[in-house]
């Protein structure tokens, strides 16, 4: 004879913080193209260009308001070399180096199974 497993207690209240914060990562996170970014990061600092081209598909004006965003999340760091020529370098903040555990985790899930 088989019993029904024990049922413990669930704090309603600790579950909608746990699913909003949750909500929240993937509302930001899934804003297209922000991974792609900070994925590209990842290899370390690059330039505009090189994040261009390392990002297939992606506009030079979605790149730059993307940057944007991830800069003001505190997600990467923007420096400016005055040059000459005048370059600019993004890389990954320690916030951001944080991060990358989690996605390539959520990417070895989607290679395993996401459909092509």
């Amino acid at each position: 004879m088989t019993t029904a497993p024990e049922h413990t207690h669930v704090d309603a209240a600790q579950c909608a913080r746990g699913d909003a914060a949750l909500a929240r990562a993937f509302q930001f996170l899934g804003k297209r193209w922000n991974a792609a970014v900070l994925g590209s990061l990842a290899a370390g600092p690059a330039g505009f260009r090189e994040l261009s081209r390392s990002i297939d598909g992606i506009s030079d004006s979605v790149l730059s308001n993307r940057l944007v965003s991830l800069a003001e999340t505190g997600l990467i760091s923007r420096t400016v070399d005055a040059g000459p020529p005048v370059t600019v370098t993004y890389a990954l903040t320690d916030r951001g180096q944080a991060l990358m555990p989690a996605l390539d985790q959520i990417s070895r899930w989607a290679d395993e199974h996401l459909p092509c």
